[in-house]
């Protein structure tokens, strides 16, 4: 799929939500959301953009598929199962936080990736930092990465935010503004917080919590 088509999909899903006021991952705010779970239940669309990403890594001999749960664990086994073959089978793992919110992998998949050739595959990259996380941890287990994919760049991230993965692919990239909480032009405004999407809703808890 070519990046104009990528984001047609996206487009055509409703994933693309605009003129809102939305509180990412990372922490930012902005107004405009890409909702990768709209497109997550049409399973045949999910499968052609990870076949897309297992073309582009089709040379690098990947041994192991690795994503940050819960959103990436869908695009590890459909770009594990593109890049397998039945004389060599390619699996897949994910990466979950601990309690301390940091990306671990668990449930033996130290043993999965260890002196293995690892792709890292994300769902939507703003900051980078889940999937700089999640290289980190294939790193300390032992693993060898050999790239990082994302099905979109809304951050305009750069290879050091990334954890220097030897090669990045995004299969669309649609930079967008975003701010820190405390320089938030929507919240100064008094712009209300999506709570539908994002991380609106925790963010409000917080903010309550503080406020108490």
């Amino acid at each position: 799929m070519t990046p104009a088509e990528v984001l047609s999909e996206l487009e055509k899903h409703g994933a693309v939500i605009q003129n809102t006021h939305v509180v990412y991952t990372s922490g930012r705010h902005g107004d405009t959301y890409i909702n990768k779970d709209a497109i997550f239940p049409d399973v045949m669309v999910i499968s052609e953009l990870c076949r897309t990403i297992a073309a582009e890594f089709r040379d690098a001999e990947v041994d192991v598929v690795a994503a940050p749960a819960i959103g990436g664990v869908v695009l590890a086994h459909w770009t594990a199962y593109h890049l397998s073959s039945h004389s060599r089978p390619v699996r897949a793992v994910y990466a979950e936080k601990d309690t301390a919110g940091k990306f671990v992998l668990r449930r033996g998949f130290p043993d999965v990736v260890k002196s293995r050739k690892v792709l890292v595959v994300e769902d939507i990259l703003t900051t980078g930092g889940s999937a700089s996380a999640v290289i980190e941890a294939v790193r300390q287990a032992g693993g060898h990465v050999v790239g990082l994919s994302a099905i979109c760049d809304r951050g305009g991230v750069q290879i050091q935010d990334l954890g220097h993965p030897p090669r990045f692919f995004a299969l669309s990239r649609l930079p967008l503004d975003s701010w820190p909480a405390t320089d938030c032009p929507l919240c100064a405004k008094g712009v209300p917080v999506n709570v539908e999407v994002g991380k609106g809703r925790e963010f409000l808890s917080s903010r309550a919590r503080l406020n108490v």
